[in-house]
């Protein structure tokens, strides 16, 4: 598992341009279904639209886009490489052109197109997702003042406690992180308290800030 950047979370922006009206539309995605289907609902969300045009990028390496009637090369291609130089995979996004009546010419719709892709993904917001440890740790209540406070104090978010015979702490944590807070727990509670591995998941831990 290695860390990558996608979308927060769906995000959406307007302009106009010589009377042609661009609405951008960016959304976070797992898979190409999910994708297929976010262009689906835009197209039947501004169904009278000239154009709808889309691309996504997965992590799967797997990459599409489409000019939706606009001229090759000038509509569904620059939005593909806004996705790829932002970074970002797992994305999709969709820019819905209202016609104004006025040609934009080759150039322009690059132009149009590219920033209707930029304003979406900068309105869905880019984060850094890492894999991370989920990991579980059980001591007595007497302990949990300390175990509670060293979980936190080595960057490891708590997902849950439970509160039985002892008192159990479910969290998550960056795999490099894990000796420094074996080492404490050892250190606070003799030896006693163990943290055990209950697998691996993908977590958003740092907002990318352009």
């Amino acid at each position: 598992m290695i860390e990558y950047l996608t979308l927060k979370a769906e995000g959406a922006n307007e302009f106009t341009e010589k009377k042609s009206r661009f609405l951008g539309a960016a959304a976070p995605v797992q898979t190409q279904e999910q994708a297929v289907a976010f262009v689906a609902r835009l197209k039947k969300q501004y169904w009278d639209a000239k154009h709808n045009v889309s691309a996504y990028v997965l992590r799967s390496g797997e990459q599409h886009c489409s000019d939706d009637g606009e001229p090759q090369g000038t509509a569904g291609v620059p939005v593909l490489n806004v996705l790829l130089k932002s970074g970002v995979t797992d994305a999709v996004v969709v820019v819905t052109r209202y016609f104004g009546g006025i040609l934009l010419g080759a150039g322009g719709l690059v132009r149009a197109y590219s920033h209707g892709a930029s304003i979406a993904v900068e309105q869905a917001g880019i984060v850094c997702m890492k894999p991370c440890l989920l990991l579980q740790a059980s001591c007595t209540y007497s302990q949990y003042g300390k175990v509670g406070a060293l979980v936190p104090e080595h960057d490891a978010v708590v997902d849950d406690t439970s509160f039985t015979d002892l008192v159990t702490l479910q969290f998550h944590m960056e795999a490099e992180r894990l000796a420094g807070l074996n080492a404490a727990l050892a250190d606070a509670t003799a030896g006693t308290v163990q943290v055990r591995q209950i697998g691996e998941k993908y977590f958003s831990v740092a907002a990318v800030v352009d």
